[in-house]
């Protein structure tokens, strides 16, 4: 997909240099922007997707939704948010961390309703 189709984050801003409105509540409603090629809204961009996953390293062997290390208190955040700078930025297999209890406002999770 076009990143600018699909998700909110300060590379779409055509010509953008400055970063005024950073902290200017620019999270969006889910579904303003297109699909991605799986019909799922908002996997990039947008909020960070905080998962129950400890961070550390994965373990090498092949794995289907590897759960990450068993030991450790730092969470995984996925993604990327309104505040990337690029596209790079906001890939769904990007990883990053943060404590379980911070409370930063570009954190968000996935509520997945099945029939």
């Amino acid at each position: 997909n076009d990143i600018g189709e699909v998700a909110w984050y300060e590379g779409y801003k055509v010509g953008w240099v400055g970063r005024s409105d950073r902290f200017n509540g620019s999270i969006h409603p889910v579904g303003t922007k297109a699909p991605n090629e799986l019909g799922i809204y908002d996997m990039s961009g947008n909020v960070h997707e905080w998962c129950s996953d400890r961070y550390g390293d994965y373990n090498s062997d092949v794995q289907t939704n590897p759960t990450g290390s068993v030991e450790g208190s730092d969470r995984v955040l996925r993604g990327g948010e309104w505040s990337s700078h690029n596209a790079k930025e906001c890939r769904v297999s990007r990883r990053s961390l943060d404590r379980p209890d911070s409370r930063f406002y570009p954190y968000g999770f996935r509520v997945v309703l099945l029939p």
